[in-house]
């Protein structure tokens, strides 16, 4: 089983979902993406953030991001928990839930780690690029329940990051100063960055958020 590294396309499937059968890369398109992985159908945790996530469909939208989720049971347990999310947690799933019964996707993706569960996939989270490159992978614990501000708060960074020559620094929010990238000299800073150039060492300068 390969490893999935940070810049590795995102291996591509066809799957059967919630919402018929999707093949990965084509769902995605030309948009950014998130591929979640549930330890499993009815569990107090992935109930809780399987409805956030439909709480915040609207903010992953304004950012061009399609999501997906996963889980290792088949699809008329999802239809039934699908339900169970829409009562318990007060909002509409409205993105698809991949059925991978043979764990085809989690085994594609390394998503069960045996020396956790030797059955069911930890909460792996991938976000992709338009480039189907992955930008960004976090592994929770099936014990601890996943933060959306703070996959929010990551995709502003990357976006921003993709298209202007700057990180961002530690706590960074969406509006916040952003750090300039080492590689451009003040001088060019001065000239690129023409909101203001923030020289606190030679290496560490700082400019208001370009965008």
């Amino acid at each position: 089983m390969a490893t999935i590294r940070l810049g590795d396309i995102a291996p591509d499937f066809n799957a059967n979902t919630s919402e018929g059968k999707i093949n990965f890369h084509e769902y995605l398109g030309d948009s950014w993406g998130i591929l979640f992985s549930h330890p499993a159908d009815y569990t107090p945790v992935c109930t809780t953030e399987l409805g956030t996530l439909a709480k915040y469909t609207d903010e992953f939208k304004k950012r061009n991001v399609k999501v997906m989720a996963l889980s290792v049971d088949g699809i008329d347990s999802h239809h039934g928990w699908i339900k169970d999310i829409n009562e318990t947690q007060n909002t509409t799933v409205n993105f698809p839930i991949i059925a991978d019964e043979d764990r085809k996707v989690s085994e594609l993706y390394d998503m069960i780690h045996p020396n956790a569960d030797a059955n069911f996939t930890v909460r792996s989270v991938f976000v992709i690029g338009p480039d189907k490159t992955v930008k960004l992978i976090i592994t929770y614990p099936a014990s601890t329940g996943r933060n959306f501000d703070e996959l929010l708060r990551v995709i502003d960074s990357l976006q921003l990051t993709a298209y202007h020559k700057v990180a961002t620094p530690a706590n960074w929010k969406h509006g916040e100063d952003v750090v300039i990238s080492p590689a451009i000299s003040t001088a060019d800073a001065k000239g690129i960055f023409t909101k203001g150039v923030d020289e606190i060492r030679p290496y560490l300068r700082m400019t208001p958020q370009p965008n």
